[in-house]
This record gives structure tokens, C-alpha cells and sequence, in this order.
């Protein structure tokens, strides 16, 4: 293959990040794995249409079956071979190839990787928004392929390891109780175990989940070298489902090869831990998940806080065939234009394989974010926080609840104060979906005021001063979290349960959820607001269409 003429690779530019400044050249001897996507096959069968799928019923749906998905999203053999040569002229290792995700993984130096792709790398000091020092390895400006591989292939990821997302969890760290097996704490009034939201929120009876199976991301590896970066402890969780009475979980790890992660990798679990060690959040997924749908299989994809980490991890459960997940939980999100974190590139290949997820009816919840419309803690800009304003997930906002006698008493949107309230707003990226036209809806709050998709989709509690309390990591404590990390994770077992009572995946549920279920199935969130957008009956950009009527929304759906 002649490599003499290269071209740069479409929505592939990279700027630093805000206030980043180069501290030296990456080790150019240092082994560097990045994860190369090629294009569809021309020739393969069409692609589903998601959203004329999503508003079928679910009991009377047909998706593809495992051959028709394979033919639809097939590469090019020839495209592959040509991928294979291009590395050998480069001395770079193949391996990894996933023919579903139409990915392979490239290994060599540094300094051959950097030269195949015709892009600098250097490292890059800079604080983030806790002021803490971070550093990465970053490029400037697009990477650039071989004039014959423009077009074959779509993506490179790896080559610039910056984090971009962060974990929506907030604690209460004056709220610290001990447990044991056989001895469970007095909880402070108004504040939850997981397994007592079912009643408020009306959980269908009778179904725990059975028969389904949630993924859970998780993120780790941004913490030193021998330093734990986040995980869980079995011992932790089964001592604490043991005390509630509740069955204890059945989780599988899966880590995503070559992106970072060390895998499962608990932390300490208190004031000693990195600022950048995942544990809480994980416990708090697991225990949530657990305890709302404890016959389900819980799969826990470790991945690291990367554009690459984000890629590989989605594609490797959206294709994944031994576990077939189909609910993903999603407590993890970045805003989507404060500061150049992700490339175009890398926001094209998630938001494709969430369609891809949707085809498959494989549900998606994700967090809206912790810091209100701004979500981000410097500035008061508005913004949406990504993945959630993809048009193709449940984006899950947060509510400040009430309960009296097992019942919701009162529901408002969360807002603690800056910093503490539910993520949501207009987005500047996606463009108005079809499910929310005709929707009575504000433009975006900076200029130029746009129209946009609107997030989020629903909503759960999430305060902290109403949250839920779940194991420490260490075993004989447990803690009082809130955020959005607590409301996706509801809303995945939620419909997990829904899955189990239908006989049937729900799947992507927007579009039916919009035009069947606006009004009279959830509990609409009137009162409060986020910052820049205030409540309002109906869906607003604090809690969407409202909380959950989990009988209700099993019930109407059986009735489609």
C-alpha cells in the first residue's frame, strides 16, 4: 500500500484542554494500543429504521436475529485486509477484531503508532474543575490516514487519552451508619434503602427482574500507578443484601481490553481515597440494581475515562452475544460542549451504537447530570451533559421525594444548591427528535438560543437529604448518596422488571413513552427548578416527563 499521500480523517481534530499546556513529548518507546473502526459494508442489507421499530409494541416487535445484525453491520473483507497491511507497513500488532463493532485494536511504540497516524504527541499538564492536577497524553489537530484507507476507515481512538466524563454521585458525608448481616441501621427520616422505592413508585409485584440481564458501566484507571481506581467488594454487598433480606446479586465482570482499566479494583472507601477512585460509584449502581431488580444478571463493564474507553465499552455490549444485556445503566456524563473533550468523531461512533442498541431493543438509561442546568462547576452557562443528550437513551433527571406511609406524599425537583441539583436542559448537539416535536419546549438558555433535543426524558429521586443509603465498600458501613448515579440505575430496573412482566424487551422506549405515556402514567414534576429552566406541568428540562408509575407504564404498555 502506498502511504506517501495521507488525508486527514473527518471530525478527528483536537484542540487541548481549557487552561492545558505541553509538558514534554510522549515516551515515543512506550507501547500504545488504539482502537481503528472501519465503515459498513456498501453492499450489506439496510439498516433498521430504530424509531419505526421503537413504536411497534413491544409483545408484538421483531428484531433482527444474530445472522441478520452480523450481515447488516458487516465490514469489508477487503477493507480489513487493507487495514492489516497498512499496520504491517508499520510494524503495529493487529488484534481485538470484532466483526460486530467493525473495530480492531492496533499495538506498537508510541513513536511507530503516532507516525502511522501522521499525528504529534505530547503531554499536557492541567487542573480540572476540583482543581486537582491531571495529566494526559494529547494531539493537536486531525489524525490523518493513507489517501486509500479515507472513507474505510471511520474512526482512531487512543491516540489522546484525555478523561472525558466524570460520575454523577453525590454524598452526604455526615450520614455514616454501621452494619452487620444480621443487624441493620435506623435510617435517618426520609431517606431510603433501594428496595423501598418499589412501593412509592409503584414497581410492578410479583417480578424481580428475572430472566434479564442489566449492564452496568463502570469507569476506572485514572488513578496512579498502584493506586486503586474503583471497583467493588462481593463481601461488601453480600453482607449488606443479607441484613435487608434480599438475594445477592449475580454479577459478572467484563473488562474492556487495552483501554486502561485494571479492572474490578475497589478502593478504600474513605477519606484516604483518590479523588479519582470509581468505587462509591460502582457500590452505588450495584446496590441500586440489586436491590430493585435482585433476580436479574448484573454484568459489569470496566472501562476507563476516555474517548477510546467510551467507544470500545459501548460497542462491546452492544454486540456482546454471551451476555446479551437489555438494560444499560449509565450513572456517567460530561457536558457536552464545556471544554473540547470529545471529538465529533467519537460522539458519531456512541450515539451510532446506540441506535445499533436500540435495533437490538436493548434499553439505555443515563444520568443528566449533578450541577443543574450549568453542569459543570465553573461557570453559569447552561449546558446538557452527554450521553444523556443522545436522542437514542433515557436520559433520567433527579427529584427531591416525600414518602408517607408508603406512599408519595410529595415529589419536586431536586435542587440542593449549586452543585447538588438535577441535571437537564436543551442540546446543542442533536437537533429535536421526533418523539418531542410538538412538545411544548424552551430553546436553549445561551445564545443563540437553539432548538434542541430536550433532556432529560424522566426522572427519580435523587437528593441527597432524601436519598438512598448503600454498602461501603468496606463492609461495615453504610452511606447516604443521592444524585442522578441513583436515579439511572432505578430506571434500569425498572424495565428490567417491565422486560420480565411483558415476556418482551421494552427496548428504546422514547418514542412510544411520548406519544402513549405523557400524561397520566408518571408522576409529573411541577414545582422547582434547575437554574436556567424552571418546572412545569407536562415535560420541562428538570425531571421530563415525571417519576416513575411502574404498574402504570407496564400495564399501558401490555395494553398497546
Amino acid at each position: 500500500m502506498s502511504t506517501n499521500h495521507y488525508v486527514a480523517l473527518p471530525d478527528s481534530s483536537r484542540v487541548p484542554l481549557d487552561g492545558a499546556r505541553v509538558i514534554g513529548p510522549a515516551d515515543p518507546r512506550a507501547p500504545l494500543t488504539v482502537t481503528v473502526y472501519l465503515r459498513r459494508d456498501p453492499d450489506a442489507p439496510p439498516r433498521p429504521d430504530l424509531y419505526e421499530l421503537a413504536l411497534q409494541p413491544p409483545t408484538r416487535r421483531t428484531v433482527p436475529t444474530d445472522d441478520e445484525y452480523a450481515a447488516v453491520h458487516r465490514w469489508r473483507d477487503t477493507d480489513l485486509k487493507a487495514v492489516e497491511t497498512f499496520a504491517a507497513e508499520h510494524r503495529l500488532a493487529v488484534s481485538n477484531e470484532n466483526p460486530l463493532a467493525r473495530s480492531v485494536q492496533l499495538t506498537g511504540t508510541t513513536g511507530d503508532v503516532a507516525d502511522a497516524f501522521r499525528v504529534t504527541l505530547a503531554r499536557y499538564r492541567y487542573h480540572d474543575a476540583r482543581d486537582n492536577p491531571r495529566v494526559y497524553r494529547g494531539r493537536e489537530g486531525a489524525v490523518h490516514v493513507p489517501e486509500e484507507l479515507s472513507g474505510v476507515i471511520t474512526g482512531v481512538f487512543g491516540l489522546d487519552d484525555r478523561p472525558i466524563g466524570a460520575n454523577l454521585l453525590i454524598h452526604r458525608t455526615d450520614v455514616s451508619l454501621p452494619i452487620t448481616a444480621k443487624a441493620v441501621p435506623a435510617l435517618p427520616t426520609g431517606v431510603f434503602f433501594p428496595h423501598q422505592l418499589a412501593k412509592p413508585y409503584t414497581y410492578p409485584a410479583g417480578l424481580d427482574g428475572t430472566g434479564q440481564c442489566i449492564a452496568v458501566l463502570a469507569f476506572n484507571g485514572e488513578t496512579s500507578p498502584g493506586v486503586p481506581s474503583g471497583g467493588y467488594s462481593s463481601d461488601a454487598l453480600r453482607t449488606y443484601f443479607t441484613a435487608l433480606g434480599l438475594p445477592v446479586p449475580d454479577i459478572t465482570n467484563v473488562v474492556i481490553q487495552n483501554v486502561g482499566s485494571p479492572g474490578n479494583d475497589p478502593g478504600p472507601g474513605d477519606a484516604t481515597a483518590d479523588p479519582f477512585d470509581s468505587t462509591d460509584e460502582i457500590m452505588l449502581d450495584l446496590a441500586v440494581v440489586g436491590s430493585l431488580a435482585p433476580g436479574a444478571k448484573i454484568v459489569v463493564y470496566f472501562s476507563k475515562f476516555t474517548e477510546q474507553g467510551w467507544t470500545d465499552l459501548v460497542n462491546q455490549i452492544a454486540t456482546d452475544t454471551v451476555n446479551r444485556p437489555a438494560v444499560i445503566s449509565s450513572s456517567y456524563g460530561n457536558t457536552e460542549d464545556g471544554g473540547p473533550r470529545w471529538t465529533p468523531a467519537g460522539v458519531a461512533n456512541v450515539d451510532g451504537v446506540f441506535i445499533n442498541a436500540g435495533t437490538k431493543d436493548i434499553s439505555i438509561c443515563c444520568a443528566s447530570g449533578d450541577d443543574g442546568s450549568r453542569d459543570v462547576h465553573i461557570g453559569e452557562r447552561a449546558h446538557a451533559d452527554f450521553p444523556a443528550s443522545s436522542p437514542h437513551v433515557l436520559g433520567v433527571g433527579g427529584t427531591h421525594l416525600v414518602v408517607q406511609g408508603g406512599a408519595v406524599d410529595q415529589e419536586i425537583v431536586w435542587d440542593d444548591g449549586p452543585g447538588a441539583r438535577t441535571g437537564g436542559g436543551i442540546s446543542r448537539m442533536f437537533p429535536v427528535p421526533p418523539y418531542q416535536v410538538g412538545l411544548t419546549m424552551p430553546v436553549a438558555a445561551n445564545p443563540p438560543h437553539v432548538h434542541g433535543r430536550g433532556v432529560p426524558d424522566v426522572s427519580a429521586v435523587a437528593s441527597r437529604n432524601t436519598g438512598v443509603v448503600v454498602p461501603n465498600v468496606d463492609g461495615v458501613h453504610v452511606d447516604l448518596v443521592g444524585g442522578t448515579s441513583a436515579s439511572a440505575p432505578m430506571w434500569a430496573a425498572l424495565l428490567a422488571r417491565i422486560n420480565q412482566g411483558l415476556g418482551h424487551r421494552v427496548g428504546f422506549l422514547n418514542p412510544l413513552l411520548y406519544a402513549h405515556f405523557a400524561t397520566g402514567v408518571l408522576r409529573d414534576i411541577t414545582v422547582g427548578s434547575n437554574g436556567a429552566y424552571p418546572s412545569g406541568p407536562g415535560w420541562d428540562p428538570c425531571t421530563g416527563l415525571g417519576s416513575p408509575g411502574g404498574q402504570q407504564l407496564m400495564d399501558g404498555l401490555k395494553a398497546l
